[in-house]
């Protein structure tokens, strides 16, 4: 199927931050570059901003074809419109039903659960720090104004979801609870890849999976959040994880400063 892929359009990645050349602090940025580097798409990347996407987030992308002008949003639903059209490789499609199930687990539990544990780490424990990062092009009376907004935003999703039901002691509990598992399917992974170049995958496997855009998404943010020092430590603190993120970052993001 790969040698039959159409050739995607001219498209811009709007990820939400000026800095070009260096990974963001957003994990489904990240997550989004990784997938399109996957298939060999090129893409120019600018700042652009969360009200400007259909979705009220980032990332999102303009598609320029035939004169026209098309905005996606979502880093899901973008890969798959790209898989629809032909653009991009649908990494799953090998996989039994039980192989498929797990990968949705897998994104299911960084997405959906790490993800709000994580929030609360960035916008609840270092308000400030992720205030000054995501606002820095906006002057200072305005920071203090639009990051309350944010801020309180941030507490009511994390009310719904639940997160913002426990302790800041049992959410931190739970995010290294996550972490040592994730690195459980990454180490048995990489014992088996240990001695060959080049990237390895969270299933093992000789290709990526869906999954391991998620993965290696949220590996990198937790790496160059300068907003989450705790996740940080704790991924740092497993050699097997920062392997796989250093593997795939040399051979397809050679252009991007790497964490240090």
């Amino acid at each position: 199927m790969a040698g039959s892929l159409k050739s995607a359009p001219a498209m811009t990645v709007f990820r939400g931050f000026p800095e070009k050349g260096c990974y963001t602090w957003s994990s489904f940025v990240t997550k989004l570059e990784a997938r399109l580097r996957f298939g060999n798409i090129c893409y120019n990347v600018d700042a652009g901003s969360p009200p400007r996407g259909a979705r009220g987030k980032v990332p999102y992308i303009i598609l320029e074809r035939d004169g026209q002008s098309q905005s996606i949003s979502d880093s899901t639903l973008i890969a798959k419109s790209f898989i629809e059209s032909g653009y991009l490789e649908d990494l799953n499609r090998r996989l039994s039903p039980v192989e498929k199930a797990q990968d949705l687990s897998l994104k299911a539990l960084l997405e959906d659960k790490i993800y709000f544990y994580q929030g609360h780490e960035r916008w609840a424990v270092n308000y400030y720090a992720m205030r000054s990062k995501i606002l820095a092009s906006v002057p200072w009376p305005v920071q203090v104004i639009v990051g309350n907004i944010i801020y309180n935003k941030n507490v009511r999703n994390m009310q719904g979801q639940g997160t913002g039901l426990f302790s800041g002691e049992e959410i931190a509990a739970f995010r290294q609870e996550i972490w040592e598992s994730v690195d459980g399917l990454v180490s048995a992974a990489y014992a088996q890849h240990r001695d060959r170049e080049g990237p390895f995958w969270v299933w093992g496997g000789d290709a990526p999976t869906e999954a391991d855009a998620v993965l290696f998404g949220f590996v990198v943010s937790g790496l160059v959040c300068g907003a989450a020092p705790e996740t940080k430590q704790i991924v740092k603190s497993y050699p097997a994880l920062v392997e796989y993120a250093r593997r795939i970052h040399d051979k397809y993001f050679p252009d991007y400063q790497i964490w240090e």
